[in-house]
């Protein structure tokens, strides 16, 4: 090319840039490509909350340009491993995991780690997080001590025997019992512990059989609001007003709440999770300020402040 058509393309190309704002020249930043990034989501069940959260994620990620590859563990372990490496298959830019057990943890991020893939993990976290990008969570010890403390206040001196309906073991369901268990006072026994598997058939069997061991339960704390109906129905048919604590502070958990089905809940928003784990993952990706480690709020919620309760799900 001549010389002067030479510089004239060169004039007309910086033109151009400028005129149409674009990031002539450099593509790599997240925001800046667009839907190039991808971000894999292994999420850990198919529970309301899990449900709501992967609606979250998907919403943010249309919002920030990027693309979401999803999977499903479904409570296994082995499964959640295979999801992952699955994903590192698909060379995702960063893995966002709802993980099924914080101690099955360390060989999945072990596998992300040797494909050069991050991690970034919602709602628990592992002892040394080093190894991951970031991550969202939900002070869960701290969900069970506001359902204690609620017990606590209603039951006031009286000597009272308390029941537990837990989720799967492992992970999410341990810290919000063990939360729970270490908040009770000294007046509170705690006469059962059993989980119920996030279902709510489940929930209701065990609920069943822990009112005939105890006939005398005052308490149930049930680790997530749709096992708690479940429990309701069987407290219900025997007869026993069992005052209900949960967890979630769905649609439906805050209207049982109202009219006194359940006595408290407390409302952890999976939409807010699940919005701050796409914006903080694209942003550590691009080196930007995020909080590495952040929190979800969570509030107690009895009939007293109902009106303070976070939005938990997108409309599908």
């Amino acid at each position: 090319m001549p010389a002067p058509l030479r510089v004239f393309s060169a004039l007309f190309a910086t033109a151009l840039c400028a005129a149409t704002m674009s990031a002539c020249g450099d593509d790599s930043g997240a925001e800046a490509g667009g839907d190039s990034v991808t971000l894999g989501f292994v999420n850990g069940a198919n529970t309301e909350f899990h449900t709501c959260l992967q609606r979250a994620v998907e919403a943010q990620a249309k919002t920030s340009g990027a693309t979401v590859v999803a999977a499903n563990s479904k409570q296994d372990p082995g499964t959640e491993l295979a999801n992952i490496e699955d994903m590192i298959s698909r060379s995702v830019d960063a893995l966002i995991v709802q993980t099924v057990n914080v101690d099955a943890l360390k060989n999945d991020i072990t596998k992300a780690k040797a494909a050069g893939i991050p991690i970034f993990l919602t709602s628990v976290i592992t002892q040394d997080t080093s190894d991951i990008l970031g991550a969202v969570v939900v002070d869960l010890k701290g969900v069970g001590a506001l359902n204690a403390g609620y017990v606590a206040t209603d039951a006031g001196t009286a000597q009272v025997e308390v029941g537990v309906i837990a989720g799967a073991p492992g992970a999410a369901s341990d810290l919000l019992v063990n939360g729970f268990k270490d908040a009770l006072p000294a007046n509170a026994t705690l006469v059962a512990n059993q989980p119920g598997m996030f279902n709510r058939a489940k929930a209701q069997d065990v609920a069943e059989n822990m009112i005939q061991a105890h006939p005398n339960l005052r308490y149930a704390f049930v680790a997530n609001e749709d096992m708690a109906f479940g429990a309701l129905q069987a407290f219900q048919a025997a007869g026993k007003n069992v005052k209900i604590v949960t967890v979630n502070g769905t649609d439906d958990g805050l209207a049982a709440v109202k009219d006194g089905r359940f006595a408290a809940t407390v409302a952890n928003s999976a939409t807010v999770t699940g919005q701050l784990a796409v914006k903080n993952t694209i942003s550590l990706l691009n080196k930007e300020t995020a909080e590495k480690i952040a929190n979800t709020p969570i509030k107690l919620i009895t009939k007293d402040n109902l009106s303070e309760a976070p939005q938990y799900c997108l409309e599908g």
